[in-house]
């Protein structure tokens, strides 16, 4: 009696000029090429194509269209709800396609699309140049990007969809094509902010900026002090000049070095900053926030490479933790709402767990919200709750603290949230993070999928 074939060896049998490695469930490494950075998540596909080229690409969205079989696309692997792999079905892993070539004098960087953050900003701080991104080193740059990338540079430099000048993509149909402001500019538009939801993107160029040393680091006060705090910050950060970067955050002290050890595990609330510029104007631009409010605990604020500060928590966060996120859009931090965030700081239930809130004006604002897919053009911040802990016993804990501080939060939200830091958490809910660009999204998903084989992502439904 003959036995239907695996997909991997189905897959072995017919792409025999794949140039990258398929794996199967019978591979030896098979349970550690499925691994993804948040540890919550434990899919089983039944085939990880890992791409050597773009062309790879093509073969392996074929293969799983021609198949009807699920097909997911990881870049970093970072997402949190785990939309860069499946069960059952294909995942497209492009961490082979690791190429960077900078261009000094154009000031742009062409990025592969398997690279992270971290590879990325080493090349181009080498000529004293960066382009913006997240704020860990490890992140995938495609993910971050599609989804819009909130980081340290946004006040100054915008997100990286703003300067993202080109992208090459692999259609669900396996054609390969280019989008940018002159090549199917409305495909151009729809990666600025839609997701995975249009393609699988092989190559990213982005512009650079003159960005080599920043003035960062975080200024902890402790976590009593957050309604002060928060209140404080609220009114100062929309007027920081926008060279200076600051996202408001609570966390719990590492117990180790560089910290100081009279507060370690001491939680916090605190500032972490980013600015472009010397020293001393860093000391100028943040002295309205610090200047009033009492002495903090720590004040670890000092120049870095700009990489130094991507990287400044790889550490704190490296893979295989259980992390469950929540986030919203926010326009405005009314007292009630500061009063929330301080119950809920000093109620963190594991070290790791954490709330940052990043700043969007400046630069961000600039675009209008029509402009790219990424809609929440005027909102002020950007909220995340993650909860997060490496003991898989903590996950019920970790999984309450979130959505109940979101929960109490999301009545004084803008309405939807930053798609890079939501869990799979419905169709409203991407419909509301869209907003009134949805529906034009709706349309280019139908003319470039339009049997949305791309659908392992905060999902934009074809049009029928």
């Amino acid at each position: 009696m003959s036995t239907a074939i695996t997909p991997a060896e189905a897959a072995r049998q017919e792409l025999s000029s794949f140039q990258g490695q398929l794996t199967g469930p019978d591979d030896a490494d098979y349970d550690e090429a499925r691994k993804v950075y948040n540890a919550m998540i434990d899919k089983r596909p039944a085939l990880i194509a890992r791409c050597a080229t773009p062309d790879d690409v093509a073969k392996a969205v074929s293969f799983a269209r021609d198949r009807d079989l699920l097909l997911a696309v990881r870049g970093g692997g970072h997402n949190g709800a785990g939309l860069g792999t499946c069960d059952e079905g294909v995942v497209i892993d492009l961490s082979p396609l690791k190429d960077i070539e900078v261009d000094p004098q154009a000031r742009t960087v062409r990025v592969g699309g398997g690279c992270t953050w971290g590879e990325v900003d080493a090349a181009t701080n080498e000529h004293g140049l960066a382009t913006p991104s997240g704020i860990i080193s490890t992140t995938g740059v495609g993910g971050l990007t599609l989804g819009g990338g909130l980081g340290h540079l946004t006040r100054k430099c915008g997100l990286a969809i703003d300067n993202l000048l080109e992208a090459e993509l692999v259609l669900a149909n396996g054609e390969r094509v280019r989008a940018s402001a002159d090549e199917n500019t409305d495909l151009y538009w729809a990666i600025r902010g839609g997701g995975g939801n249009f393609g699988v993107v092989t190559s990213f160029l982005f512009q650079l900026h003159d960005v080599e040393t920043v003035v960062g680091g975080p200024t902890f006060w402790p976590v009593e002090a957050a309604t002060e705090v928060l209140s404080a910050y609220r009114e100062f950060l929309p007027s920081a000049p926008r060279e200076l970067n600051g996202f408001f955050a609570f966390a719990t002290v590492p117990p180790g070095p560089p910290f100081p050890e009279e507060i370690h595990l001491r939680k916090v609330c605190g500032v972490v900053w980013c600015y472009v510029g010397t020293e001393e104007e860093a000391a100028k631009a943040m002295a309205p926030l610090l200047e009033p409010l009492p002495e903090p605990l720590l004040h670890a604020v000092a120049p870095m490479p700009h990489p130094a500060i991507q990287g400044m928590f790889d550490e704190v966060y490296p893979p295989g933790d259980q992390w469950y996120w929540r986030a919203d859009f926010v326009d405005e931090i009314p007292d009630e709402a500061v009063e929330i965030h301080a119950r809920f700081g000093a109620e963190m239930p594991t070290m790791k767990s954490t709330m940052h809130m990043y700043p969007i004006d400046g630069a961000a604002h600039d675009p209008d919200p029509s402009d790219t897919a990424w809609r929440y053009r005027n909102a002020r911040w950007g909220s995340v709750f993650a909860g997060v802990d490496p003991d898989p016993a903590n996950v019920d804990a970790i999984r309450k603290w979130t959505v109940d501080y979101f929960e109490a939060l999301h009545p004084y939200s803008a309405g939807g949230a930053y798609v890079n830091m939501m869990m799979d958490e419905g169709q409203e809910r991407v419909r509301a993070s869209y907003g009134d660009n949805y529906d034009r999204l709706a349309e280019i998903k139908a003319k470039y999928d339009p049997d949305n084989v791309f659908r392992v992502n905060q999902n934009i439904e074809p049009t029928a």
